[in-house]
């Protein structure tokens, strides 16, 4: 199965992802963000965390303008999967792709800490786990107060299409929301970093299960 990670100036989770997904058995090709195409069947698309050019404007403006993102949209739209992490979750809002926005924390600051997690939302992503299991995941950010309006929040829970909620809500989102699906279940963003708890050295292999069970579901899609 292949997969291909996206490369912005100012990505620095994108090796971590790779790495994550070749550990769980994915051929993994870096994507650099000038480029118009991604590879030949691929199957996933990884867009990461980091500062894409910097976070100037708003987190993830800029890169979701960037040549490969009409490529990633094309994978989507044709059904293919599509896992953002932190600012590649800002990215995927920016895009379109996935509903919302994220703001600054609520308490102005840049939270970097280990968190709990409530799994939900039946997805490729969180079968690994089953839905009502907590974990415990890091993050990293300084705008990852999810917010969207009231009618797309309740379509977010009507759909069961909140992939994650935090237990004690580190950063104000709206009804501690940490991570979402697209309607066809087939695009994830989160701002949880799955990648930095994939393996023993991390002292947390609480994310290795989502990649292991992708790589086992995509093979047999």
């Amino acid at each position: 199965m292949k997969a291909a990670v996206i490369v912005f100036p100012g990505s620095n989770c994108d090796r971590d992802m790779a790495t994550a997904f070749e550990q769980a058995g994915l051929d993994v090709t870096m994507v650099w963000h000038k480029d118009s195409d991604l590879p030949e069947a691929v199957d996933l698309v990884g867009v990461p965390g980091g500062f894409s050019f910097g976070d100037y404007l708003r987190c993830g403006a800029i890169a979701a303008n960037a040549p490969v993102i009409g490529a990633v949209k094309r994978h989507a739209e044709r059904g293919g999967y599509v896992l953002g992490v932190c600012n590649g979750f800002q990215v995927l809002t920016e895009t379109g792709l996935l509903p919302g926005a994220l703001l600054r924390n609520a308490g102005l600051q840049y939270i970097c800490r280990t968190v709990g997690l409530t799994v939900e939302g039946e997805s490729i992503y969180t079968e690994a786990y089953g839905s009502g299991t907590r974990i415990d995941l890091p993050i990293a950010h300084h705008d990852g107060n999810y917010y969207a309006d009231a009618d797309t929040l309740d379509r977010l829970d009507g759909e069961g299409r909140v992939a994650f909620r935090y237990t004690d809500n580190p950063n104000g989102s709206a009804r501690d929301v940490a991570g979402i699906l697209s309607g066809n279940r087939r695009v994830l963003g989160m701002m949880p970093h799955p990648e930095r708890a994939s393996e023993a050295a991390h002292g947390n292999e609480d994310g290795a299960r989502l990649f292991a069970h992708l790589t086992q579901a995509l093979a047999s899609a």
